[in-house]
């Protein structure tokens, strides 16, 4: 909840502060989106190349405001997380000319921000806790493989579709 709740903050910046500067950011769209792109090219390498962990990551705190509190500010704290806000919006549209001028459209982008991250975290913590035993370095190292080349089409996509 810690990181969906940094998401959401995020998500209001971009989508509020979008109102307002959304003519800026379309003129720039075609830089902001090959940048994006290259920068989703290298993280698709990384991931393709990165070995699976030795060993589980130990959570931060021992209550549940502690561990929110650290996931927060994990989250809010990567520069990126912002920058990626930015881009999804621009680049699906969901700022486009008219969309972003309503405080209820942004309004309901940040709710939408919310419930999907705490989802997607939800789903995502659950199936990890119910087959972290079945996860061996094997199908770690396929996980990563199978994942960098997904972000690598991604990019290539999109490096592919900018003009």
């Amino acid at each position: 909840m810690g990181a969906a709740s940094a998401d959401a903050v995020y998500g209001a910046l971009a989508a509020f502060g979008l109102t307002l500067i959304t003519d800026f950011l379309v003129r720039i769209q075609t830089p902001i989106s090959i940048l994006g792109a290259l920068f989703l090219l290298w993280l698709g390498i990384k991931t393709l190349r990165t070995p699976p962990a030795d060993h589980a990551a130990q959570a931060v705190g021992s209550t549940l405001p502690s561990m929110y509190a650290s996931s927060f500010l994990l989250t809010i704290t990567n520069p990126m997380t912002i920058l990626s806000f930015l881009a999804l919006f621009i680049g699906t549209g969901l700022m486009a000319e008219g969309g972003g001028s309503s405080p209820l459209h942004a309004l309901t982008i940040v709710v939408g921000v919310f419930g999907g991250s705490a989802l997607w975290w939800l789903l995502l913590s659950g199936g990890v806790g119910l087959l972290r035993e079945r996860f061996t370095p094997q199908i770690m190292q396929w996980v990563n493989r199978i994942s960098g080349l997904i972000i690598i089409v991604f990019a290539l996509g999109k490096l592919l579709t900018i003009g």
